[in-house]
Order: C-alpha cells, then sequence, then structure tokens
C-alpha cells in the first residue's frame, strides 16, 4: 500500500481514536494529489490494481470533479485515454493488458463509474464520442453484469442530465436536448430492443436484472417514439409479465410500472384515447386484492389510478360526442376499481384522490339528470370521502387526552379534511339527494357499528354531517327540506356510547350547533336541544376542554334563539345551577365561566321577562358574588403568601363572571324601563371598585376592573358618571404604560358616547394624564439601535399611537378647549411639538394624515371664537 493509498483511508476513517492532526495531513495530502497534471492517470491505474472501496471511490470521484472542471484545457491524448480507459472498465475489457474489477465492487462503487461515464456523454455525445450507446450494447451479451452496468448508466443519465424532476441550468437543459435528439436518431430503437431482448430471455432464469431492466426503460418512455413500445410485441409481453404468477413481484411491479409510463406519456387527447382503450386494462383488475400492502398491488393501484387520470383527461379535452362517449365508458369501467384501491390500498404520492374525484365530479355538472352508474359513482365518491376523513383507531386514546401526539394528528386532520369537505360541497350540488341519503345512512350505521371502530365511525358521520349544513343556505336550512328533519331528529336524540371520548362529543357539539338555523323554525326540536347542551354530552361533560366549548357554543346557541328560549328560562337555570354555584364558592375552580354567565345575562336581560322575576334572577346571581368579593377585601390583609394567588385568581374569575352577565342587560332597559336593575348593577360597580382601593399594584385585577367599567359605561349610561371621577384617579394612580393605552381606550369610550358632557371629568384627569405619558414616551426618543426593540420601548410605541388617537377623539368631539384649561395649559407646548414632529417625520402615513387633522380642527376651533387670535397666537408662539 502506497501513501496515496494510505491518505485516502486516513481521511475516510470517521474512528474517534484517529488523531485529528494526522486525518488533516492525510486530507491536504490527498487535495495536493487532485491538482497534479498526472492524477487522471494515478486515478485510472489505482482503479486497475487496488480493490480498496475508499481508494476505488475517491479515484472515481476525483476522475469526475476533474473532467466536470478541466476537461475544456485537458489534450486530446488525455481525453481519449480517459474515454477508452473509463469506458474498458464498465464493459470488463482489459486496459492495458489487466482486467479492471471495478464492476465487482459494491453497488455504490458502479454507480460512481456510472456518473464518470455521463460526465464523459456530457462533454462528448455526439460530436466526439457518437458510439457510445452502440458501442456498448455488443457487450450486453456477456450477461447480467453488463446489463446491470448499462442500465446504471441509463439511470445515471437520466437521473444527472434528462430528468426535469431536478432543476437545471439552461445549458444542461439544452445538452439534454441534444444527447435525446441524438440518441432518438442514432441508438434508441437499438436500446429498446435490447431492452425488449433481455426481458424475453432472463424473464426465467434472472428476473432480478429484468426488473433492473425495466426500472430504467419506464424513465425514458416519457420522451422516446411511444411506438417502440406500443406494439403488438412490447405491450403483450408487458402484461404477460404482470399477470403470471409464479414471477417475482418486484419483476412484476417493473412492468406495471412502465404500462403506467406509456398510459402518462403526453400525447394530443384523441391519440392518448385510442391508446387507453387499446390496452384492456380491465386484465389487471383482478390483482387489486385483500392483500393491499404487497408491491405488486401498490405498483398495479398506481397504474389504475394513472390510467383514470388520464382518461378523465381526455374527456375535459375533447369536444366530439363519440370522444366522450368512448371516455366515459373507460371511465365507467376503471372507477369501482379506484374507488376500492382509494378505500383500501396505500396511495401513489403523486395521485391526488380529491383533484381526481373533483375532477371527474366537474363533468356530472353538465349531465342532467344523471344516469344510474353515475349516482352509483356519487356514492362511492362519497364512500371515500367518508373512508379518507376517519381518524385511524391507533391515535384514539392520543386525540381523548390530547397529548402532543394526538394534537399533531388533530392538526394534520383538519388541514388533511379541508379539500374533502370541499369536494363533499360539490357532490351535494351535483346530486342532492344522493349525498342526503348517504349522510343519513352513514350517521345510522354509525350509531350501530361495533364498539372497536365505533368513536372513528361516529367522529366521522358527525363530521360530514357538520360539512353538510355548512355547505347549506340559511333558507334551504330553515325550510328543512328533503331528509333534513330526520337527521336532525337523529341527531339530538341519539346518545352514543361513545359519546364520553373528547373527538366524538366536540364534533356532535359543533354539529347541533350548525343546525341551530333549521332549530330556529322549528322550535319543537328545543327542549332536546337544551338536553344535549345540558346533560353530560355537553357543559357536564367530564373533559373539561368539552365542557369549555360546550359552555361557548350554548352562548352562541342562546344568541340565536333568546326569546324562543323564554318559556325555558327556569329550566336552563335549573340545570346551570352547580356550574354558577362553582362562582358562589369561596373554593371554585379556576376554569373560565364567562359564556355561561353571558347565556344566563342573554335570557334574563330580555325585557320579556317580568321585572319582578328578572329582578329575582339577576339578584340570586350578582348577590352571591358580590359577597364573597367583599369577604376577600376585608380578608386581605391577613392572606397567607400560598392563599393570595388564588384569592387574586379568584376575584378575577368573578369579575369576567360579573362582565359577561351584564351583556344581555340593554341600556335602555338598566335606564329607562327597569332602572332597578341599572340600580343592581351600580351596586355591583360600588363593590368592584373597591378592588382598586385595596389592590391598587395588581395588574390583572386592575385591567378587569377596568374592562367592566368599559361594560358598565354601555350598560348604565350618563347614569355611570358618579363613579368616574374615582375610578379614574385609582386606574392612574399606579398606572404603568401598557396600562395607560387601557385606561385611554376608556377615555376615548365615554367622550364618543357622551362627547362634551365628559367636559369637567376629561378636564380634571388630563393633567395627570399628559403629566405621565410625555413623561413615558420621552425615553422612546432617548433610545436607539438594540435597547429600541425591547418590551418597554414596544409597549411606549403602543402607548404613543394610542395618545394620537385620544388627542383626535378630544378634538373630533368639541372638547379641544380641554387644552387650554389652566391646569392643561402647561402641557400645550409638548402637545403641539409632538403633532408636529409626527406630522413630517413618522413614517405611518395615517398618523401623519391623523395629526394634521388635529391641527385642522384646533384652528378651526380656536379662530373661530372669541379671543381666536389670541389663542392662534399662542400656538404659533409654542411652534
Amino acid at each position: 500500500m502506497d501513501d496515496v493509498e494510505k491518505a485516502i483511508l486516513i481521511s475516510f476513517d470517521e474512528s474517534v481514536t484517529l488523531d485529528s492532526g494526522l486525518k488533516s495531513q492525510a486530507v491536504n495530502f490527498c487535495q495536493r494529489i487532485k491538482e497534479t497534471p498526472s492524477i487522471c492517470s494515478l486515478c485510472i491505474e489505482k482503479l486497475c490494481f487496488c480493490k480498496l472501496v475508499q481508494v476505488q471511490f475517491w479515484c472515481l470521484q476525483t476522475l469526475r470533479d476533474v473532467i466536470s472542471v478541466k476537461y475544456g484545457s485537458m489534450s486530446l491524448e488525455e481525453k481519449n485515454f480517459i474515454r477508452k480507459s473509463v469506458f474498458s472498465m464498465a464493459c470488463l475489457e482489459r486496459i492495458d493488458g489487466k482486467l479492471c474489477a471495478v464492476l465487482e465492487s459494491p453497488t455504490f462503487i458502479k454507480n460512481k463509474l456510472a456518473q464518470v461515464l455521463v460526465i464523459l456523454v456530457y462533454f462528448e455525445y455526439p460530436l466526439i464520442w457518437s458510439s457510445v450507446f452502440v458501442d456498448f450494447l455488443p457487450h450486453l451479451s456477456k450477461g447480467a453484469v453488463l446489463i446491470d452496468m448499462f442500465s446504471r448508466l441509463l439511470n445515471a443519465l437520466d437521473d444527472e442530465l434528462i430528468s426535469l424532476d431536478y432543476p437545471r441550468t439552461p445549458e444542461e437543459v439544452a445538452v439534454a436536448g441534444r444527447v435525446k435528439d441524438a440518441m432518438r436518431q442514432q441508438c434508441v430503437a437499438q436500446i429498446v430492443r435490447a431492452w425488449y431482448d433481455i426481458v424475453s430471455m432472463y424473464r426465467s432464469s434472472d428476473p432480478e436484472v429484468c426488473t433492473t431492466v425495466l426500472d430504467c426503460m419506464r424513465r425514458y418512455i416519457s420522451w422516446i417514439d411511444i411506438g417502440l413500445i406500443v406494439n403488438d410485441a412490447f405491450i403483450p409481453l408487458l402484461f404477460e409479465l404482470i399477470l403470471l404468477d409464479g414471477l417475482s413481484e418486484q419483476l412484476r411491479g417493473a412492468a406495471a410500472g412502465c404500462v403506467l409510463a406509456v398510459v402518462s406519456k403526453r400525447m394530443d387527447a384523441q391519440s392518448k384515447l385510442t391508446l387507453l382503450k387499446s390496452l384492456q386494462i380491465s386484465r389487471v383488475f383482478g390483482l387489486i386484492s385483500d392483500d393491499n400492502d404487497s408491491e405488486l398491488v401498490l405498483k398495479v393501484a398506481a397504474l389504475i389510478t394513472g390510467y383514470a387520470v388520464e382518461v378523465l383527461e381526455c374527456s375535459k379535452r375533447l369536444n366530439s360526442e363519440d370522444a366522450k362517449v368512448v371516455s366515459m365508458e373507460l371511465l365507467d369501467e376503471v372507477l369501482p376499481t379506484v374507488f376500492y384501491v382509494m378505500q383500501n390500498c396505500e396511495m401513489d404520492a403523486a395521485f391526488s384522490i380529491v383533484q381526481f374525484l373533483s375532477g371527474y365530479v366537474a363533468t356530472m355538472k353538465t349531465l342532467s339528470p344523471l344516469q344510474e352508474k353515475q349516482m352509483l359513482h356519487i356514492s362511492q365518491i362519497l364512500e371515500v370521502i367518508r373512508t379518507q376523513i376517519r381518524y385511524d383507531p391507533m391515535y384514539r386514546n392520543n386525540l381523548d387526552i390530547l397529548d402532543k401526539i394526538g394534537m399533531e394528528e388533530e392538526d394534520r386532520m383538519v388541514e388533511f379534511r379541508k379539500d374533502l369537505f370541499v369536494l363533499l360541497r360539490n357532490v351535494g350540488r351535483v346530486a342532492p339527494e344522493v349525498t342526503q341519503i348517504f349522510i343519513t345512512n352513514s350517521f345510522a350505521s354509525a350509531i350501530a357499528s361495533s364498539s372497536d371502530r365505533n368513536v372513528e365511525e361516529v367522529e366521522a358521520a358527525l363530521s360530514l354531517l357538520y360539512a353538510l349544513g355548512e355547505s347549506m343556505t340559511d333558507e334551504a336550512m330553515r325550510a328543512g327540506t328533503g331528509l333534513l328533519s330526520e337527521l336532525v331528529t337523529n341527531l339530538l336524540s341519539t346518545r352514543f356510547p361513545c359519546h364520553s371520548n373528547r373527538i366524538v362529543a366536540l364534533v356532535y357539539l359543533e354539529t347541533i350547533t350548525r343546525y341551530m338555523k333549521f332549530v330556529q323554525e322549528n322550535t319543537q326540536y328545543i327542549p332536546l336541544v337544551l338536553a344535549a347542551f345540558h346533560d353530560e354530552r355537553g357543559i357536564h361533560h367530564p373533559n373539561i376542554n368539552v365542557s369549555r366549548r360546550a359552555s361557548y357554543l350554548f352562548m352562541r346557541v342562546v344568541k340565536l334563539l333568546k326569546s324562543k328560549l323564554l318559556l325555558f328560562i327556569e329550566m336552563i337555570l335549573q340545570s346551570l345551577q352547580d356550574v354558577v354555584a362553582r362562582f358562589t364558592s369561596m373554593n371554585f375552580a379556576s376554569e373560565d365561566g364567562a359564556h355561561i354567565f353571558e347565556a344566563i345575562g342573554l335570557l334574563i336581560g330580555m325585557e320579556d321577562v317580568p321585572l319582578e322575576k328578572q329582578s329575582d334572577y339577576l339578584s340570586s346571581l350578582l348577590t352571591p358574588l358580590c359577597q364573597q368579593v367583599e369577604a376577600m377585601l376585608m380578608n386581605a390583609k391577613i392572606l397567607t403568601p400560598e392563599e393570595y394567588p388564588l384569592k387574586i385568581a379568584n376575584i378575577q374569575q368573578i369579575i369576567v363572571a360579573i362582565n359577561a352577565l351584564s351583556k344581555g342587560f340593554s341600556e335602555r332597559l338598566a335606564t329607562a324601563s327597569r332602572p332597578a336593575i341599572g340600580h343592581m348593577f351600580k351596586q355591583t360597580l360600588d363593590v368592584l371598585l373597591q378592588i382598586l382601593v385595596v389592590f391598587p399594584k395588581v395588574e390583572p385585577l386592575r385591567t378587569k376592573v377596568l374592562s367592566f367599567i368599559h361594560r358598565m359605561v354601555d350598560t348604565l349610561g350618563a347614569s355611570v358618571f358618579p363613579y368616574l371621577p374615582k375610578a379614574l384617579e385609582q386606574l392612574l394612580a399606579e398606572s404603568e404604560p401598557k396600562e395607560m393605552v387601557g385606561f385611554l381606550l376608556l377615555l376615548n369610550q365615554l367622550i364618543c358616547k357622551f362627547s362634551t358632557l365628559v367636559h369637567d371629568i376629561l378636564e380634571e384627569v388630563f393633567p395627570a394624564i399628559a403629566g405621565r405619558i410625555f413623561s413615558a414616551i420621552r425615553r422612546i426618543a432617548d433610545s436607539s439601535g438594540p435597547e429600541a426593540n425591547t418590551e418597554e420601548i414596544r409597549e411606549l410605541l403602543e402607548l404613543q399611537k394610542t395618545l394620537y388617537t385620544f388627542l383626535h377623539v378630544i378634538t373630533t368631539h368639541d372638547l379641544s378647549s380641554v387644552f387650554l384649561s389652566p391646569k392643561s395649559l402647561g402641557y400645550l407646548t409638548s402637545i403641539m411639538q409632538l403633532l408636529l414632529h409626527t406630522s413630517c417625520h413618522h413614517k405611518d402615513i395615517n398618523t401623519r394624515k391623523a395629526c394634521v387633522q388635529i391641527f385642522i380642527r384646533l384652528i378651526k376651533d380656536w379662530c373661530a371664537r372669541p379671543y381666536g387670535e389670541e389663542k392662534v397666537y399662542l400656538v404659533s408662539k409654542v411652534l
């Protein structure tokens, strides 16, 4: 072993014990050898005399690299030597009397040799080395080793140059065109003949080499003359191989792959249709068996689906009546097997079930009425959709507890189902009755299905029913045409054995909600709806995620049905008593009950509810909640560190619940028609404002109270005014920039709702607001570079943005006099300079426009009134 071989071995050595310095020296040595003028001769010599695979690989890779980079500068003699030597290696011929053993090496060495040949073809075929392929053909008689090597050469040519599955440079595309044109003219017919002879001769004795040949041939069918394959010799041979029991599955599958390549070859539609009809594809249908995972079945399945795609494409492109008839006959023949394949076999990645079925359904839109066969196909398409949307039972537990695997599978299925549900809607438009009957039957079948498949069957059936409702117009839903009445009745009255499963419970509730427009017109179903939401199928479901979703969906149902639920209020409150009780207990759970309280508020807040009952209902809810808050406020100073977070969380949840409850009560009801209701909310506001006094620095509580004040502005109207000065003072006292944004939004709400009525309140708080904000946003100007991208700076920028809106709201609601009040006048300079700078320099054009509009409004306000000149002079002096 010489130094070169030693260096190559060391450079390939990945063992941890190898000295890194030694390996680095070896790599550098090999790199220097590559740069020597005689490197090609050295590589060929090593390939002839050395059997170490590392050395063989390095030499072949080096040859490929050197030819790629230096071919143009090589001498004619060196090119001839390389060409002759490499070809001799590939053909098992002697080089200077020595038989090179490269073809006895592992597969990756032979593949690398094929790549070296391809780089020579790239530079030399057909102008310099025109006979490369023709010269190889006589050597195929030497047997399987040479046939295998020739196939590797053709495969490498496809991979490295011809195939469009890989990105190519314009130069590579041009060379590929040149090579293909020359091969078509010179040797393709001879190569095809060789393929035929090899497969005919070796089919029984060496099926492996025949498989290799057919896999190679499949690559070339797309661009060679189709007549070389589609003839009385080759097509019968391919089908004979596919259909003959006893042959290896790999060989039969390779033959199917070649027929698929024939089927997929681009040509004009009429010729393609004639070709497809001549293939008599039905003879392979019987090979689709229960053994759906076998290689042969998968290859035949790909052939059948590929054939169906091409037939469908022909039917779209051909307009003649005869062609339409032929294409529909071929489709009718192949579709039952295609449907079976879709439901029972692993699909080829290149085949899109949805795309194919959508295309087929689109052809039906022009057919009226549909024939019996087409109706059957519609049913089969619906069955495919049902099969495809069904979850795999292996994920049942993961989906129920919703662990990481369950979340990933649920997300995947949500995305996967989108196109299938679009297809379902299209099918529903083409054949609405068939679709409704199928979904009705699926639902009935799911109810009766065996326990081991019950969860997935029921979930899929409910999802289909949901998708059907999603595709219906409001008018059709209300009318309840067709089987809809039966479907909704079955849906509402069914209790599934698997209802405890999370995905079944969720889709069941979503589906009920989807059909509420029907229930709205058919109020006899309301008791069934309420039962579904209130029992263990909904709000009382053992899974907390289902229970929370049920609460939200019930709130939506109440919003829709509202007045139709008047007679059921007592029953609903009774059913929800335990849920409400969690919020009247000192140790309730921490789940958010906002949706339940909002639903209750919507129900008891209707003016149709008698005043006495309405007062009782509201009092029974507000009183215990307020008492609980008062108790916690009284004991705030004696809370232990362990109790403190829980009590804060309890208060938060109570505020959220009261806030949600109040959404059902209009301002007119609370202030005009039934002021007693408004009085209760005022008392509640009094209690909740004490939170700001007792817990002045607890930001989550301050935020929740602020939200409730927003709510009370809408509910109590102007009668909220007496509570505002103290509330605003408390909110402003401990306000951070993030909270100041919420504070300004509250003032914006007050100004927009009451306009000049809030003048005195605004005049009182504006100086403190201006002082706080201008002190804070000064830090924006002082920051630069990385410091300008902190969370604090982002909050200050949001505050500044809200300030512009606040100033704009003030000026557009006739409140600009607030700026000139004695207490605020000291901030006028800062305000004007900020507006001027922003009008000129802010990156957001809408913000600049808003600031200019503020100036325009101030000029109108201050110039049109007495002492206008004095005010304008004051402003101009400021600017």
